[in-house]
């Protein structure tokens, strides 16, 4: 079986140079609310929110979302793919979750990532900085989820005797992910027992990048199951071939805009084969076609390298109703496919 995610972006009205009437804005929250209900009796397993500052995206802010949709709906499982640690305290993380938690009634995901290069830049933090400061946060919440009281001395942060309240409802965590595109962070995650997703790069590195955490997984003395796995893949569906072409299209020259409005974002994509790791924009992170054509695809990427879990970025940036349409067609006709794949 995969399960099925929605990985929201939740694309901004207006652009740059165009600044939306804020009654407009309200609106579009309210319609995606209604939507994320919707994708609950769609049978979509949960949703992922993604955080994303300055620009193209709503999502500053994800764990406000999960909070808005949590007590409107009683199935999904909720989080973040993944919390931007570097922009956070510790300890405002570390609370958040647990208050988090006990708002869904125990769905939520915890997923945690260092950020995006040119979005850290524009607060002069570089990608050495940020790594520091996640991998200090995350001992931080380590040391949380198994203790009461937490003190901390390390390089950005410094506390003594802290108790982070509350403790979440899911005991001793809620699952753990974390986004990696190279196999050195997938090694690191797996000797910490915490999930991974990705995406971006082809089908055959990403094999590779889950096959370095198996092999980590088995020298921990723990079996990596399928369930610690997730693809997540651009996926553009609509009722006929023709037309999801067409909109694929559009979706290409939206990221080809998205790229061209910082110089920044390629060059900060560093070579996937480097050991620091870094991604390349595959053909393979591009999915397109009828409901039928997709579940395919995405049954053959999840079968090849061993992913329980497939996030979908649905219809990316598209006009909101190109959006609701996408959600009814996949969770209506490729949903029941990819559960019993």
């Amino acid at each position: 079986m995969i399960n099925p995610w929605v990985f929201e972006f939740l694309p901004e009205l207006g652009g740059p140079s165009v600044e939306p009437d804020p009654h407009d804005v309200a609106a579009l929250f309210a319609r995606y609310l209604d939507l994320w209900v919707l994708d609950e009796a769609l049978g979509f397993e949960g949703i992922f929110f993604s955080e994303h500052h300055f620009g193209r995206s709503y999502s500053a802010s994800p764990n406000l979302l999960i909070a808005a949709i949590a007590s409107r709906t009683k199935r999904l499982r909720l989080g973040v793919m993944g919390v931007v640690l570097p922009y956070y305290h510790p300890a405002r993380v570390v609370e958040e979750i647990g208050m988090l938690d006990h708002l869904t009634g125990g769905r939520l995901e915890i997923g945690t990532a260092i950020g995006v290069p040119q979005e850290l830049s524009r607060l002069n933090m570089s990608m050495a900085e940020a790594r520091e400061r996640s991998d200090e946060i995350v001992t931080v919440l380590d040391a949380a989820l198994a203790n009461r009281v937490v003190s901390h001395r390390g390089k950005y942060f410094s506390f003594s005797g802290l108790r982070l309240l509350p403790r979440p409802l899911q005991q001793p965590s809620p699952p753990r992910w974390t986004t990696v595109v190279s196999a050195e962070s997938a090694r690191r995650a797996a000797r910490n027992r915490i999930r991974i997703s990705t995406g971006f790069n082809s089908t055959q590195l990403i094999k590779r990048i889950f096959d370095a955490y198996r092999e980590e997984a088995g020298a921990a003395g723990f079996h990596a199951s399928a369930d610690c796995f997730a693809l997540r893949r651009r996926v553009t569906v609509a009722p006929t071939n023709d037309q999801a072409r067409v909109y694929a299209q559009a979706v290409a020259e939206r990221l080809q805009s998205f790229v061209a409005e910082d110089e920044r974002l390629s060059a900060n994509v560093p070579d996937a084969s480097a050991p620091s790791g870094g991604f390349t924009l595959s053909p393979d992170e591009f999915i397109t076609g009828t409901p039928n054509d997709v579940a395919q695809s995405i049954i053959e990427q999840c079968r090849t390298v061993g992913a329980g879990h497939f996030l979908t970025v649905l219809n990316w940036s598209a006009p909101f109703e190109e959006v609701a349409q996408a959600h009814e067609l996949f969770g209506r006709e490729a949903i029941p496919l990819l559960r019993t794949a």
